[in-house]
């Protein structure tokens, strides 16, 4: 089969097709034939690099690249339950010691990384979900907070923090949401019921305008730490998604950091709230395996809405 792996670490250019072995499930695993493969920021700190120059990533003479993928199951391993060959499904690779990831035509999950696709959901759109959803999804369960608590959310309408609004808004939280002037509109329909730019010279002055005292919590997925910090009413709580972008707890918050796990049944709650029209999922583009390459070539260019996804059926 066809993969994209890394040799050595630089830009897109190190993203290396491949031939290899079709994967073979293990016990409690499945294999997926991918339909899709969602294209990540963490896809390009692994192939820069900038994962194992932080201690995540240890040495590795192949290191595979994608972490999200949805398609349909192809074999299990033995003593593998609930899942049959034929059925659609989602799910998320979350360990960076692979030879292989979701750049490929097969991908081997465990079974319980995986979770069923409602069949109304297209195989690109479900791509989008297992990493941005479930990232978003814990970092709220990190955040802890009651219905009608308030929360503010940077970069909210990137991926992760555009499923973030959406499901803090079904949480019940009250959401100041955080971006471009240009994308005001877009995150009030995903549920904020405040918006801030991202251009404010003092977002923490901002949000307190809207919320006197400062919010009861931060999803910080824009990363501006301590810039959004002062946003937090003292003893709040605050939640990052980088390593290394966490500002010191001033004034008693809670900092939290999402270490993003595999979660097939939190999972399945997500993709059916997708196929309900509840979630919503954001497909910037679509390109072929082959053109891995330039799909990290258009990440890294910025400007996207939604996730750019590879085909390798294409």
């Amino acid at each position: 089969m066809r993969a994209v792996v890394v040799r050595e670490f630089g830009g897109p250019e190190v993203l290396e097709p491949v031939r290899v072995a079709l994967p073979r499930p293990g016990p409690g695993q499945v294999r997926v034939r991918v339909a899709a493969a969602g294209v990540n920021p963490v896809d390009a700190a692994t192939r820069s690099g900038a994962l194992a120059s932080a201690g995540l990533m240890a040495p590795r003479a192949v290191t595979g690249i994608g972490w999200e993928l949805a398609g349909t199951v192809d074999a299990t391993g033995p003593g593998t339950t609930g899942f049959a060959p034929g059925q659609r499904v989602a799910g998320l690779r979350d360990r960076l010691d692979a030879d292989l990831g979701a750049y490929a035509d097969y991908a081997v999950l465990d079974a319980d990384a995986l979770a069923p696709v409602p069949a109304g959901v297209p195989f690109a759109a479900a791509a989008t979900l297992p990493l941005n959803g479930l990232t978003a999804l814990q970092a709220l369960d990190l955040l802890d907070l009651p219905a009608g608590a308030t929360v503010l959310v940077t970069g909210a309408a990137g991926a992760v923090g555009g499923f973030t609004v959406e499901l803090a808004a079904l949480r019940g939280l009250r959401v100041v949401a955080l971006a471009g002037a240009g994308d005001e509109e877009a995150v009030r329909a995903l549920g904020a019921e405040w918006f801030v730019p991202r251009t404010a010279p003092d977002v923490a002055a901002a949000v307190r305008e809207l919320v006197p005292g400062g919010v009861d919590g931060a999803v910080d997925a824009a990363l501006l730490g301590v810039r959004a910090l002062g946003a937090v009413r003292g003893r709040g709580a605050f939640v990052v998604l980088a390593a290394g972008s966490a500002p010191v707890g001033l004034r008693g918050i809670r900092v939290a950091h999402v270490w993003i796990t595999a979660d097939g049944p939190a999972l399945a709650g997500l993709a059916a709230l997708a196929g309900e029209g509840r979630l919503t999922l954001r497909v910037a583009d679509t390109l072929p395996l082959a053109h891995a390459r330039r799909a990290h070539e258009r990440l890294a260019a910025g400007g996207l809405r939604g996730r750019l996804v590879l085909l390798p059926g294409a």
